[in-house]
């Protein structure tokens, strides 16, 4: 079986056919185990508000959505960079949501969005850094480092999945100058 390439691109045309795409995806990603703000199960409809929230972050032009799409034209990969609003942190982006479809891990899918991430980030004025956050507990920690982001904070047990079940926020910085 020949695999779909993925072609990345910023800000696409934000339809209802794209909006139920990246609500699939972050479900499919959700339920395998993916931490990207729910703990499985979720349903797509589960999603909709936080991700409509993001789209108007991006109409508002105060975010930018990257997006990994295959041949077919569906969602496999997703990333949002925000902007920061503060007046004393413009300098740096957020990054939020990161994703790639259970399909497409481990094939470097992953290492890709983040160049795109990066690449996006790096096109913005005045941008210096990035910032994201992690759950713990995944080996998350891993991979980011690995694409050149830097553990500056840990927070323990900040993220609560289960009754049982809490997980550290670890904060990562990456330097773009």
């Amino acid at each position: 079986m020949t695999r779909m390439s993925i072609q990345y691109i910023v800000d696409p045309e934000v339809t209802p056919g794209l909006t139920d795409g990246l609500l699939r995806l972050w479900a499919d990603v959700t339920n395998a185990g993916g931490a990207v703000g729910y703990v499985p199960p979720v349903a797509p409809e589960e999603i909709r508000e936080v991700c409509d929230g993001h789209l108007a972050q991006v109409a508002a032009g105060e975010a930018r959505l990257v997006l990994g799409v295959d041949d077919a034209g569906t969602p496999a990969a997703l990333a949002f960079v925000h902007r920061n609003s503060h007046r004393l942190m413009r300098h740096w982006v957020g990054l939020y949501r990161v994703m790639v479809h259970p399909s497409r891990q481990g094939t470097g899918e992953g290492r890709r969005l983040m160049a795109a991430c990066e690449e996006t980030a790096r096109a913005s004025d005045g941008i210096r850094a990035i910032r994201l956050t992690c759950r713990g507990g995944l080996g998350l920690e891993r991979f980011y480092e690995s694409c050149g982001y830097k553990e500056v904070g840990r927070t323990p047990e900040a993220i609560r999945v289960a009754e049982d079940d809490f997980r550290d926020d670890v904060l990562f910085w990456r330097p773009l100058t």
